[in-house]
C-alpha cells in the first residue's frame, strides 16, 4: 500500500489537483529514461504497484492517479474529456522535468496513452497499451456499458465488480485475497466519477486515426477478453511500428492478473527499442 507521504501533487492547468508517485532505483550517475504508467478506469496508481520492482531498476517509474481517481481531485462538469486526460500526461512530464517519456497504459489508461501519441507525438518516446482498443465505442455493440452504469449506481462498485469478476480474471488462478483487494481499491473511487469515465470512454472511437501513431509501440491483448473481440484488437496492427502480442486465454484485466509478465514484456521492449 502506498503511504500518503510517498505521494506528490501538482495542479493541472485547469486547477485540478493530481496525485503521482516516482519510484527510481536506477544508477544515480546515469541519465535514466522515464516511464509513465497509466492505470485503468475504476483504479488508481495502487493497481500498478507490482510493476515497479521489474521496471524501476532500469527506468524512473512515474505512476499517476488520473483525475477523479485515487487521490486526485474530481474535476468539475467540464473537466473530463479525452484531450484533457491526455494533457494531464503532458503536464505531468512538465512537472517532473521530462521532455519525452515512455507511456504505458492499461485499458482506459491505454486509450489515453494512445491518444497522447496521436495528439502530442513530440512528447512520446514509446507507447505501450494493455487490453486497449482505440475507444470503447467500438465494442458497445456487444458490451453493455449502460448496464455497467446502472449496476454501479444500484449495486455499488464493489458488488458490480464481484458479480462480473470472471470477465476480468481467471478466478481459479488468482491468489486468495486478491479479489477482495481489487474490489476494495476500486470502491474507494466516487461512483458518479466512474459513471462519467465509462460514459466518456464508451463514446470514444479514434480507430480511423490509429495509423497516426508513429512511435515504437507495444500492444498486448488478452486472448480471452469478453469485452473486446479479436477483430477489434486487430485494428492495433495498423500502427506502423507495432509489436503485437497476445496473452492466450486470459480475460480482460491482464495488468492486474499477470503484472510481472506485463512489466517484464515492457522492460524487454523498452531496452530493445528505446
Amino acid at each position: 500500500m502506498i503511504h500518503d507521504d510517498q505521494v506528490r501533487y501538482f495542479a493541472a492547468s485547469d486547477g485540478v489537483k493530481l496525485a503521482y508517485r516516482i519510484d527510481d532505483f536506477t544508477d544515480p550517475w546515469r541519465d535514466a529514461d522515464t516511464v509513465i504508467l497509466k492505470h485503468a478506469a475504476m483504479g488508481s496508481m495502487n493497481r500498478m504497484y507490482a510493476w515497479v520492482t521489474t521496471l524501476a531498476r532500469h527506468f524512473r517509474v512515474v505512476r499517476l492517479d488520473m483525475r477523479g481517481h485515487g487521490r486526485s481531485q474530481i474535476p468539475g462538469p467540464d473537466g473530463l474529456a479525452l484531450d484533457r486526460l491526455s494533457q494531464d500526461v503532458v503536464e505531468l512530464m512538465d512537472e517532473i522535468g521530462v521532455e519525452r517519456a515512455h507511456v504505458a497504459g492499461s485499458s482506459a489508461g491505454g486509450i489515453i496513452a494512445m491518444w497522447t501519441a496521436i495528439a502530442r507525438p513530440e512528447r512520446m518516446k514509446t507507447l505501450a497499451a494493455y487490453a486497449t482498443i482505440p475507444g470503447l465505442k467500438m465494442s458497445a455493440g456487444h458490451t453493455d456499458y449502460q448496464g455497467w452504469i446502472r449496476a454501479m449506481r444500484t449495486e455499488g462498485v464493489e458488488a458490480f465488480l464481484r458479480r462480473t469478476a470472471s470477465d476480468r480474471f481467471d478466478l481459479d488462478k488468482v491468489e486468495p485475497g486478491f479479489l477482495d483487494w481489487f474490489v476494495t481499491e476500486a470502491a474507494r473511487n466516487n461512483v458518479e466519477m466512474l459513471v462519467r469515465m465509462v460514459t466518456l470512454m464508451s463514446s470514444t472511437d479514434f480507430s480511423e486515426r490509429i495509423d497516426e501513431i508513429r512511435c515504437p509501440s507495444l500492444m498486448v491483448v488478452p486472448g480471452g477478453d469478453p469485452n473486446q473481440s479479436p477483430e477489434e484488437y486487430d485494428v492495433l496492427k495498423r500502427i506502423p511500428d507495432c509489436d503485437f502480442r497476445v496473452y492466450e486465454g486470459l480475460p480482460h484485466n491482464i495488468t492486474d492478473a499477470a503484472p510481472e509478465r506485463c512489466a517484464r514484456d515492457l522492460k524487454e521492449f523498452l531496452l530493445a527499442r528505446a
